[in-house]
């Protein structure tokens, strides 16, 4: 007990500022979330299928990025979303191309993707086309995921006849880039996963040629909330210009020159211009996490 002494008040002691605990407890906030989103960010790496740089694939060189946002919504630990990709040879020697978005962020909508790439993943080997395989993803999305929802583009490339066959749900429609100029294709029917049950998936079909760079991407890459979704897509499509026209400059050098270009050289260029490409359409801040899965049909 603490008493008086001549008649005084006991010194107490120094009570702490007021705006220094609160700083204090803004950097402890700041460091969970930051610890969080580095564990939640290699959860997702190790989830995704990888190398996230070039790799090549019969009579096609494939890259992928994988951006997460810098921004992170209200109420979540991260911003790390449901974003992710898929690229792998079936049995039949078809590839099989697929970028899809679950919604929301955090660990849940990473567990979410998991299953459903996973689901998807395993109905690719069936070999059924990219419209039914995306029925069959929303019949498991209706059933398995309570109030989920998700979006996702996929398809069937034959490095044989060079056909690709595509199937959109709710999901930005790839860029073909063709001889330096890039067109977003037409979307063939399709709502969002898990929207409504037994709804019609329709199908697409377009033969690319040598040359050729097909774009699969998130909607994280064009939307912005200050920007209209039709700017972010012109600016994708003039991004995506001068990815293959610094490749078209490239190939006009010399001979001479040309022979003392490596193919890991031109696979680390290519890669750095793919970065170039999201970071310019991006920004250096991103709202939303991003994918992106570059196709160059080399034969």
């Amino acid at each position: 007990m603490v008493g008086l002494v001549d008649g005084a008040q006991p010194s107490l002691p120094p009570t702490d500022d007021p705006e220094q605990e609160s700083s204090r407890q803004l950097q402890s906030v700041r460091a969970r979330a930051a610890e969080w989103a580095h564990t939640a960010a290699g959860l997702r790496d190790s989830i995704l299928p990888g190398p996230v740089g070039s790799n090549d694939l019969p009579y096609t060189s494939i890259a992928a990025r994988s951006v997460p946002a810098r921004s992170v919504p209200a109420g979540e630990a991260t911003g790390l979303g449901g974003d992710w990709y898929e690229a792998v040879r079936l049995p039949d020697g078809r590839l099989f191309l697929a970028v899809g978005d679950v919604s929301g962020h955090g660990e849940p909508a990473i567990d979410k993707m998991t299953r459903l790439r996973r689901a998807l993943l395993g109905l690719s080997m069936s070999g059924a086309s990219p419209g039914l395989l995306l029925a069959r993803l929303n019949t498991l999305v209706l059933d398995g995921f309570a109030d989920t929802t998700a979006t996702v583009v996929c398809g069937h490339f034959d490095p044989a006849t060079r056909l690709l066959s595509w199937a959109q749900a709710g999901h930005p429609a790839p860029i073909l880039v063709r001889r330096g100029s890039a067109r977003q294709l037409a979307a063939p029917a399709g709502v969002v996963l898990g929207a409504t049950a037994n709804p019609p998936y329709g199908m697409a079909e377009v033969r690319l040629a040598p040359g050729d760079l097909l774009l699969m991407f998130t909607d994280g890459l064009v939307e912005r909330r200050d920007r209209d979704i039709g700017e972010g897509v012109s600016l994708a499509l003039r991004g995506a210009e001068e990815i293959t026209g610094e490749e078209i400059t490239g190939a006009e050098r010399s001979g001479a020159d040309r022979e003392t270009v490596t193919a890991a050289e031109s696979g680390a260029d290519f890669d750095a211009r793919l970065d170039r490409f999201v970071t310019s359409i991006g920004g250096p801040d991103p709202e939303d996490d991003v994918c992106l899965l570059a196709v160059r049909v080399t034969g």
